[in-house]
C-alpha cells in the first residue's frame, strides 16, 4: 500500500519527479562517462606499446624519449648515429630491433622513417601485431604506409602520390616536392599514434635530406668542418657498409631482447655507452611515470563529476522540501485513517530511493546509449576506443554511491514530515 500511495503521489507531481530524474541521470551520465572514459584512456595508453624491452634515444629525460618516439608528442633533442645503432643491436641479447626516424610531416601527420622491421615486430595491446586494411609494406625507397587516422581524414588510397614536408607543423614552407611517396599500404586501426602516423622508409628519408642538404650552405661548411647534421645525410640503402651509411641519424630505435631479465643490464650498458650519451628506457615503468604526471587532471574530472552528483542530490532534496507544505495536509489525513509514523516516514524515503534509482537507471541507459552510437566517433577523431561493456566493479561502486546518497537526502524530507505528522492532526499549523 506505501508503494502505491508513493507512486500515485509521484503521479500527481510528475512534472517535478521526472525533472528529478533528468538531473540524476545526467549526474551518472556524466560520473559514468568519465570513468569509463578514464579507465578506457589508461588501457589504451598502456597498451600504446607492447612486447618492447627497451627505448633507445640519444641522451635526455625518459619521459621526453618515450613521447616523442611512442607517442609522437614533441621532437628529439638530438639524433644518434647510425654506427651506434649497429654496435648496439650487434649484442647477443637482441633479438629484434626497429630504428625510428622522425622531424618531417605531411599536412599535419608526423612522418616515421623505418623498416620493415617496424610492421614485423612492433606490437600493441598486448602483443597485436599491426594488419593491413588495404595494400602491403613498403618495398620501395620511396614508398609509403599510412595510419588509418591519415587515410580516413585526408581521403588517400594506395596507388596515390603523397609529399612530405620539413618540420612537424600544419603548415610548411619547406615542401620535399623533388622525392614523392607512393603509398603501398594502409594499416587497420589500432587506437594508438600509429594510426596519425605516415610511415616512410630510411632510405628515403635519407634521399629526401641528401638531395636537401646538398642545397644547404650551412650544412656543406658543417660537413666541410666534419660536424655531424642532426638530420643525417646517408643516401645508401639500410644493409650497406659504406661511408654514406654511417653518417645517418637515427631518431630513436626500439629494442626486443631475448628475456626480461636481459633488459636491466643492457639498459645499463646503454646508459654508460662510451661512444656517445644515450638514454636506454623500460617502457613499463616510464608509461606509469608519464600516468602519474597526468594524473592531477584524471582527478580533476573525478572531482568535477562529484560536484555534478552532489548538484543533483541538492536538486532532488529542494524539490521534496518544497513540496512538504503541500503534502502537510496529505499526510495528516493519512495519520486520521490508521497510517503510522513510520509509515509517513517510509513513503518519502521510498520516494527519494525511486526517484534515485530512476535517474541511475536512465542515466546508465543513455551511457550505452552513447557509447554504441559514438563510440566510432570517438575512436576515429581522439583515438580513443571505450568500449561498452559490463560495468567494473569501480564503475558499480559509484552506482551504489550515487544510490546511497540519494537514500540519504530523502532521509531529510522524511523526518521533518515525520516530526510534522505527529503533531498535525487535522489542524496544519501555519
Amino acid at each position: 500500500m506505501i508503494v502505491q500511495l508513493a507512486i500515485k503521489s509521484l503521479r500527481n507531481r510528475k512534472f517535478t519527479a521526472a525533472l528529478t530524474v533528468l538531473s540524476i541521470a545526467l549526474a551518472v551520465l556524466l560520473l559514468l562517462g568519465v570513468e569509463r572514459i578514464r579507465q578506457e584512456a589508461r588501457e589504451s595508453f598502456a597498451s600504446t606499446i607492447s612486447g618492447t624491452d627497451l627505448i633507445v634515444g640519444a641522451r635526455s629525460s625518459p619521459v621526453h624519449l618515450l613521447l616523442y618516439s611512442v607517442f609522437r608528442i614533441g621532437n628529439p633533442t638530438n639524433n644518434l648515429r647510425w654506427d651506434s645503432y649497429r654496435a648496439i643491436v650487434a649484442r647477443s641479447d637482441v633479438v629484434w630491433s626497429i630504428p625510428i626516424s622522425l622531424g618531417d610531416s605531411h599536412r599535419g601527420y608526423r612522418v616515421l622513417a623505418t623498416t620493415k622491421d617496424y610492421f614485423e615486430h612492433f606490437r600493441y595491446a598486448r602483443q597485436h601485431r599491426l594488419e593491413f586494411a588495404t595494400g602491403e609494406a613498403f618495398g620501395g625507397e620511396h614508398d609509403a604506409v599510412l595510419g588509418a587516422d591519415v587515410a580516413d581524414s585526408l581521403g588517400y588510397a594506395v596507388g596515390i602520390s603523397i609529399v612530405i614536408a620539413h618540420g612537424a607543423g600544419e603548415v610548411s614552407f619547406s615542401l620535399h616536392k623533388e622525392h614523392p611517396f607512393r603509398v603501398t599500404g594502409v594499416l587497420a586501426r589500432t587506437g594508438t599514434p600509429v594510426d596519425r602516423t605516415v610511415h616512410i622508409t630510411l632510405q628515403g628519408l635519407d634521399a629526401v635530406h641528401g638531395a636537401h642538404i646538398a642545397d644547404d650552405p650551412l650544412a656543406a661548411a658543417l660537413r666541410e668542418k666534419g660536424v655531424h647534421h642532426a638530420s643525417g645525410a646517408g643516401k645508401s640503402d639500410v644493409a650497406g657498409e659504406d661511408n654514406a651509411e654511417s653518417k645517418r641519424g637515427i631518431s630513436a630505435f626500439l629494442l626486443g631482447l631475448t628475456s626480461r631479465g636481459a633488459a636491466l643490464s643492457m639498459q645499463r650498458w646503454v646508459n654508460e655507452y662510451s661512444a656517445e650519451p644515450l638514454t636506454a628506457i623500460l617502457p613499463g615503468p616510464t608509461l606509469q611515470e608519464v600516468w602519474e604526471i597526468v594524473g592531477t587532471v584524471e582527478k580533476t574530472l573525478i572531482i568535477v563529476s562529484m560536484l555534478v552528483v552532489v548538484v543533483g542530490m541538492m536538486g532532488m532534496l529542494v524539490a521534496l522540501l518544497t513540496s512538504l507544505s503541500e503534502r502537510r495536509r496529505e499526510m495528516a489525513i493519512l495519520r486520521s485513517v490508521g497510517a503510522r509514523p513510520v509509515h509517513i516516514f517510509g513513503l518519502l524515503l521510498g520516494e527519494a530511493a525511486f526517484l534515485t534509482g530512476c535517474g541511475v537507471a536512465l542515466g546508465i541507459a543513455t551511457l550505452y546509449v552513447v557509447l554504441l552510437t559514438g563510440g566510432s566517433w570517438l575512436q576515429s577523431k581522439w583515438g580513443l576506443t571505450v568500449t561498452s561493456g559490463w560495468p567494473s566493479m569501480r564503475e558499480l561502486g559509484l552506482i551504489m554511491m550515487v544510490g546511497g546518497a540519494g537514500v540519504l537526502v530523502g532521509a531529510v524530507p522524511a523526518y521533518r514530515i515525520y516530526r510534522h505528522s505527529l503533531a498535525d492532526g487535522m489542524t496544519i499549523r501555519v
